[in-house]
Formats: C-alpha cells, structure tokens, sequence
C-alpha cells in the first residue's frame, strides 16, 4: 500500500524542491558571464552548466549531461563520497572550476573530463555561440579537475595521483592518496579540496594525504549478497588521524611531470611545506596569495589553537601571521577568511571579547562588535567588504557593506528573511529567502539587472512559523500550527530540532519549514528549538555545549518546550512526539530514555548512540579525547540507558551511512534487546546519510503511522 500522500510524493521527485533550481554560481570574464548548475525543471535530477551573459541577458546551456553520456555511469568512488560530505543530492554535473579568466570551465562527469569555452559578447575572440564541450584524455575515473591560470592545462586526481593534461603523474607512488581532502577535512573542517593551482601557473600545491594508520569500515549491501564489500579509512575519536602533507609540486611546462621520481631533493623537486605537524595536525585552509606566496590555517588535536601561516613555497618555510586560541576550542572559521585585501592587510575572524559575537578583524584590530553576528566575509565591492551577518536576530541574516577603515555599516538587502551576495569586478548576485520564496536577481556592473531562471517546482506553502526567545536564555524557538487551526483546540506536540553543534533550524529561510508544515496539517502542533551550542546566537551560545551534549541539549529543549507550552495553550505537553535525524535522531532517542516524564514517542533516525564511535574532529571537538575524559563519553552515550526505556521508540539507519555508521542504531538495538525493552528498527538497505531518492519521504509516511498511533491520532 502507497502510503505516500500527494506532497510527499511531490516533495520525493523534486529532491524537496531543489530540483531545476540554479546553484553554484561563478562569476566569470571580469564580471560580464555568471555561470552555474541547473537541471530543465523540478522533476529533473541532471544538472547541465549554464551561463548568463549579462551583455545580452542570455542563459546558454553549455553541457548537457544527457548529450555528453546518455547512459549514465558510477560516479568514481572518490566523488560519490565527496558528494557525501557536501550533502550533494542533484546528479549529473556535480562540480566545475574555471580558469582565472573565468572563461573557461572544466567539469566531471561519471568519470570522464571535459572542457567548454565561453565569453561575453562582444569580447575579441568570443567563442562561437553553441560551442560544444570537449572531453580530455585523463589517465582514468576523473575526480576533482582544476584549471590552471590561463586554462591551457588541468590538474585532475585519478586512482589517488594527482595527474595534469596535457602531461601525465606529477605525484609519487608512495602508497598515500594525492590530492584529496581526507574525511575530516571535508566532513568537519570546512576544506572539500586536496591541489590548488599557483596563480601563474607554474606549480600545484598538493595535499599528501596517508591514511594507512586508520581503521577501516566496511560496507556490505545485505540486501544484494553478491555484491562485494567496500571500505574506507575512518578516523574515530581517540584514535589516529590521516597524517596530512602539504607539498609544491612543479610539473614541466607542457604539464608533464614524473611521479615515479619520488620525493627526492634537486632543482624542481617537489618542496614540502614546514610546520610542527605533530602539534598542529589539521589543515582547515590552504591556497596561494601569489606565485611567491602560500597561505595555510593549521589546528592542534583540540582545536584550541588555529596558526594562520604564511609559507614560501621554494622552500617549504613558514612563519606564523597568527594565532587564536580558545580553552574549549576555536570556532570553524569564517568563509572567506583569511584573505590577504589588495592593500596588503589580512583579513580574519575572532569572537568579541566575552565571546557575545562572531566578528572580523584586519590585521588583528576588530572591525565589528557586538550588534553583529559576521557569518561570512563575501568578498569585496569596491573599496568596501561585503559581509554575511545577523543583527537583529538568529532567524535572519543581512548583506552589509563594511568600510575596513572606518567600520561604517551600509546595508545592502537587510529586508525580513535570509540574505546572501556573490560578487566580482562590480558585479553582485543577491539571493534573498522570506514566507513568499526565493529570489535571486544579478546587478551587473553597470547597473542592468537580470533574474536568473529558476525552474524548481513553487514551494506548496507559505509558511510564517511563530519565531519566539523563550527561557532567561532567549533560545529560539518556532512553532508551526495546523493551516485551518482553529484556537481552543488541543493539539499533540511534534518536537521536530537538530540541537547540534554548528548548525541552526530556526531561520527564516522558507524552504526548511514546508515538511513541518505537512507535519502539522496531519494535526500537530510542530516546535523547533535551537538550544545553546546551536549557531548563530553567540560564541558564548555555542560553547555552552562544551563536554556536555547530552545534558545542554536535552535541558535547554525541556525548558524551552514547557515555556512554549505556557505561552501557547492548545500545545497538549501530555502528548509530545519528538523526531530527527543525525544529532537530531540522538537528541529524539536521548529525550526518551532519560526524560519519559516529557516526551512520549519517539523516531530516531542515524543517531550517533556512543561518541566514542564517531570522528576524530566533530567529537574531540565539543568532548575532548576519550582517553582523557572517559566519563564524558559514558555520560553521553545512549547505550547505558537502554535497559530504562519506557516509551515507544522507533529507530532508523541507512546501511550505506558512512557518516553515522549503521554500527551505532544496531548497538542501541541490541542494548534494547538485551534489556528485554520493546522497540521497532527500520533498516534501509543500500541508503546513505542523505536518504536520497525519495527514501525520507517514506520514512516520513511510516513515521506519520507511528505517532499517530502512539500520540493518539487513530
């Protein structure tokens, strides 16, 4: 039986809404070309690469994935868990990257590597309209192709080498992946690259990344025992990490370089970079500042101590810009930060003393205060930084102009809703997000102004969730309410948050409230709390969560949820169902084994049930090292409450999850088993993290039949 109704039906064949709509946008030749990935509508899952010539206000398809391979192929490995990492749903092109000119892409697609040319109208020597693209020999499964300066060479990885064409292997063969980001850097750290281009050039930096010290987990498909397992190198907390190298390598002018030469010493020999990587053992950004200089941000084990350095890459030595540090730990940094400005000063970012924002600073001086929460530094528009940040609240963020001399504040889009800005040589894209959707409109450099095509399906809800600071602690919280309710009615409580680390669900950006918005039509009354150590509120907001996941989270959702409760009289806080995935599918299982009084069902879906068995970075992070500090782990970990569970509870886990490993739900299972504790398993075979293609969607209808029934809704 189809227990799908129609918007989960609609929602599973548009990727929630995602599908048709453009992303990763570029600009391109001086501002005059916006390129990015689209697919042809809301029900398409490809995406092709796109260009808006703002000279005519042209969108041209300039790759079309079904053109350039009709029948579809696996992804190399390497990109399928890339595309893990960055949460990638669309298929088709996944990725591209252009030469410095920005008029020249080259791309990946199931493998294979290809090339199109384009340039605004109008330019000398401006390619011929429906210029095809063309694929470039490469030495095998293709993954993460680069462009040079001029275009005239790309430096790709293959087979864990990293190669250049035209050329061949400019890595050794020395049992190390050559290249990539290791899973840390990518899933934790916020680097999703291994090789970086010279501006001129003539040389690549390179990350040598050996993972040989590390456990590997295994990955068997029950459902299809045919199949081989498959493997990959996991960092768990307390254990080893990859041992990350940073190298210059310098490939002939032709591209050709001899990877079996080794890392030996000699004119043109590859240089490794110089810093005290047994103290400093994280890379979270590397890239050049020009041909004579490199920059790299090095973390310790903890992450207390971040050194922005400044290397030179003849010889591999380098000394320290600066350094933050933290006794908890430093917070990820800012996108866009570091940056060296044209004038020479460096750009960073810091916490305000008392730790009430997230600011910028220039050359160590802070640029903002405490009015504002910086989110990202987005480049430059004229002589003044565009910046990313909230000041009002948590739920919206602003585009402002900052004036790195004076610190003057000049808004740009700081309507209702959630603001961001992409610019180049003048050019600005502006995205804003509010209850009436998503907008996105170009301002070219000379004033014009274009609407990129958006082909996605309309989002079926206009959704203003009722935004409150509730508890002495102001913690934000959302409440969304049957269409059509009528007050004086009780309803059950759906808690549908997060609460991890890092991330936010109460926003105004519209999108993440239309499957809370179903939820509530079946006749909840839906919450959604970001407690303290959730993003965006403060420093001090986020480190309150230090060595203390499980007590911060589930105290501050209790509080926030029975203030809610007073404030909101048809909220029935004696049927409360609690839902979420990841951390959120740790806080659903956590609320109902330890506060049964509160919560009265649960779904619990890839929770991380012992810590001790997640990554290195994430969980030494927020609770230290394992060795150190066992107690914490033991506290945190859902496996010794097990034999207490009184309340229904429903567990989920994909068997391809790579992030949450299936190992921590089929723990807890067999935790609840061995106590003689009733309780109800889904696994999905062949699912990953994400549950792509529709797999939420079905989860959500079989979810809907337990509460339902356990709420009492039937």
């Amino acid at each position: 039986m189809d227990r799908m109704d129609d918007f989960l039906r609609l929602s599973a064949s548009t990727a929630r809404f995602t599908y048709g709509a453009p992303r990763a946008f570029a600009f391109g030749d001086e501002g005059r070309l916006l390129w990015f990935l689209r697919s042809t509508g809301p029900t398409d899952p490809l995406d092709g690469l796109w260009v808006l010539d703002t000279a005519t206000g042209t969108e041209t398809r300039l790759a079309d994935p079904r053109e350039l391979s009709p029948e579809p192929a696996p992804l190399p490995v390497a990109e399928r868990r890339l595309r893990e990492r960055t949460r990638l749903v669309a298929a088709g092109i996944g990725s591209y990257a252009l030469s410095g000119d920005g008029r020249r892409a080259v791309f990946p697609l199931y493998g294979h590597l290809y090339e199109v040319t384009h340039e605004a109208e109008g330019d000398p020597g401006r390619a011929t309209p429906g210029a095809q693209p063309k694929e470039l020999p490469a030495a095998g499964p293709v993954f993460d192709p680069r462009p040079d300066a001029d275009g005239s060479r790309v430096a790709y990885v293959s087979g864990d080498a990293l190669h250049t064409v035209p050329g061949g292997r400019v890595s050794p063969d020395d049992g190390a992946r050559w290249g990539v980001c290791e899973f840390a850097a990518a899933e934790e750290l916020g680097r999703d690259r291994g090789h970086w281009w010279s501006p001129d050039g003539q040389a690549l930096l390179a990350a040598r990344v050996d993972e040989s010290a590390l456990q590997r987990r295994w990955f068997a498909d029950p459902a299809h025992p045919e199949l081989p397992a498959e493997d990959f190198a996991y960092p768990e907390a307390g254990g080893p990490n990859a041992d990350v190298q940073l190298w210059v390598l310098r490939p002939g002018g032709d591209g050709s370089g001899d990877g079996s030469a080794g890392l030996g010493a000699g004119e043109g020999a590859p240089v490794r970079l110089d810093w005290d990587a047994a103290t400093h053992p994280y890379v979270s950004d590397a890239g050049w500042e020009s041909p004579a200089e490199i920059l790299l941000t090095v973390q310790d084990r903890l992450q207390r101590n971040v050194l922005l350095l400044s290397a030179d890459p003849a010889t591999g030595r380098t000394r320290e810009l600066s350094r933050t540090t933290h006794p908890q730990w430093v917070d990820p940094l800012l996108p866009g930060t570091p940056a060296r400005l044209a004038d020479g000063r460096m750009l960073t970012c810091a916490d305000t003393p008392g730790g009430a924002a997230r600011a910028l600073a220039l050359d160590g001086v802070l640029l903002t205060g405490d009015g504002i929460q910086v989110r990202r530094a987005a480049g430059t528009h004229g002589t003044r930084l565009l910046i990313e940040a909230g000041q009002r609240d948590p739920s919206e963020q602003q585009v402002l102009l900052l004036d790195p001399d004076s610190g003057e504040l000049t808004p740009l889009a700081d309507g209702p809703g959630v603001h961001s800005v992409q610019a180049s040589s003048g050019a600005l894209l502006l995205t804003s997000a509010d209850a009436d959707g998503i907008r996105r409109v170009l301002r070219a450099a000379d004033g014009r102004e274009f609407v990129p095509g958006d082909l996605s399906q309309p989002l079926p809800y206009r959704v203003v969730p009722v935004l409150e600071r509730v508890t002495g602690r102001a913690i934000p919280t959302a409440l969304v309410l049957p269409r059509g309710h009528v007050p004086g009615t009780r309803l059950p409580v759906l808690l549908d948050s997060y609460g991890g680390p890092g991330a936010q669900d109460v926003s105004a950006e519209p999108r993440r409230w239309q499957h809370r918005q179903w939820w509530a039509d079946q006749g909840f009354a839906v919450v959604t709390i970001d407690n303290r150590g959730t993003a965006y509120v403060s420093p001090e907001h986020t480190h309150a969560m230090y060595r203390g996941f499980s007590e911060v989270t589930l105290e501050d959702q209790v509080a926030a949820l029975r203030a809610l409760g007073e404030r909101h009289g048809d909220l029935d806080l004696t049927r409360v169902g609690i839902r979420g995935w990841s951390y959120g599918g740790y806080l659903s299982a956590l609320a109902v084994l330890r506060r049964p009084d509160v919560f009265h069902a649960a779904a619990a879906g890839a929770a991380p049930t012992d810590f001790r068995h997640y990554d290195t970075a994430y969980t030494e992070r927020y609770l230290g090292l394992p060795q150190e500090h066992p107690e914490v782990y033991e506290r945190d970990s859902l496996i010794p409450d097990a034999a207490g569970l009184s309340r229904p509870l429903l567990l989920v886990t994909g068997l391809a999850d790579d992030n949450v490993h299936p190992s921590h739900t089929l723990r807890l299972s067999q935790a609840l088993t061995d106590a003689g504790r009733p309780h109800q398993l889904l696994a999905l075979p062949g699912v990953t993290h994400m549950t792509p293609g529709g797999v939420r969607e079905k989860v959500m209808a079989l979810e809907l039949e337990f509460f339902r029934k356990e709420l009492g809704l039937l």
